[in-house]
């Protein structure tokens, strides 16, 4: 069974889209990303369509656009941070990002972060890739291996073929499957092994030198890998990056937010992807044991802020039918056709 034969993903013949109907789709389902065709106004050779299997959320995203670009001010307008895990269907793209720049032919595989720039070069070629939406702090949170984000997969790694062969499953497999959690796990810990660093986890103090840009960087990552951790603060990464709490509290002045914020934020959407899950599989875990594991104390602290960042109370993301209202969905009771 290849995901690359699958007649729903790959189709003989795309239709033309206008080209406001397209980005708002891409924007709706994948964030703040602003998309340029080779002649402005025209149409878009193709679609972005949401598909949602085991709880897992994929964008399918057919273009034949000039370049589509995401930068720090797409970033700071979202509010989920997810990894992305692109394969690439039919065609071609560039993909500019943390520096690096690959090109995407059929069958391979990338890891992207939602948390940074990023642009896709199409040139007016028409493109056609699927993006697994990983939450970020779920990936980083706990995870014993460090992985690299924006190194690729050629189409006959064995990773990358395996990693095709467990989106295949997912794409076959009802949400009502007693294995539907399990195989979501896998798939998670399977991208992490995917793109496991040669070097194993790096973690060191960068030098005292360094810019401000470089040393939110680490203090991102370190904060996503010890989220749910006690001795999380700003004083545990002040000490970690070997600089004084001064200079990191106005490292993040100089962003707008505080550390606090930041901790606090980031673990809230751990928490709301939890209780998403626990509720796709009717798990009897409750709304307390989520805040709790996520790093929260205080349930009546944790319930405000829930309700502050999302506008929502934890109880009514539990208790709601359905997740994000974007496209129609296509979900495991409309399963995408594979060839075997």
């Amino acid at each position: 069974m290849e995901l690359l034969q699958s007649n729903a993903l790959v189709r003989r013949a795309w239709r033309a889209t206008p080209y406001d109907e397209w980005a708002e789709g891409l924007r709706g389902l994948c964030g703040n990303f602003n998309p340029h065709t080779c002649d402005k106004g025209q149409d878009v050779l193709g679609a972005v369509k949401h598909i949602e299997v085991c709880g897992m959320d994929f964008a399918h995203v057919c273009n034949d656009l000039d370049y589509v670009r995401r930068d720090e001010s797409d970033i700071r307008r979202d509010t989920r941070e997810n990894l992305f895990l692109i394969l690439q269907l039919e065609g071609h793209c560039g993909v500019d990002h943390l520096g690096q720049q690959n090109r995407l032919d059929v069958g391979e595989c990338m890891l992207l972060d939602s948390t940074r720039p990023t642009t896709f070069f199409f040139g007016g070629n028409f493109s056609n890739h699927l993006s697994l939406h990983l939450p970020r702090q779920t990936m980083y949170a706990g995870s014993k291996v460090d992985f690299d984000i924006a190194r690729k997969l050629g189409a006959h790694d064995p990773m990358a073929v395996m990693l095709r062969a467990l989106v295949a499953k997912l794409m076959e497999t009802p949400d009502t499957d007693a294995g539907a959690a399990n195989l979501r796990d896998l798939v998670l810990d399977a991208t992490r092994q995917a793109f496991i660093s040669s070097g194993g986890r790096q973690e060191a103090n960068p030098p005292l030198n360094d810019t401000a840009a470089r040393r939110m960087h680490m203090v991102d990552m370190l904060i996503d890998r010890h989220l749910t951790e006690s001795h999380l603060s700003a004083k545990w990464l002040a000490t970690r990056l070997g600089i004084s709490i001064r200079t990191l509290q106005q490292d993040f002045q100089g962003m707008g937010v505080t550390c606090t914020t930041v901790i606090r934020d980031k673990r809230l959407r751990f928490a709301r992807e939890k209780i998403e899950q626990i509720k796709a599989q009717k798990s009897g875990e409750t709304i307390a044991d989520v805040a709790y594991s996520a790093g929260f104390n205080d349930i009546s602290y944790f319930n405000r802020s829930f309700k502050e960042l999302f506008d929502c109370a934890p109880s009514e993301v539990r208790g709601r039918p359905g997740s994000r209202e974007i496209l129609p969905a296509l979900s495991a009771n409309e399963p995408v056709a594979l060839d075997s």
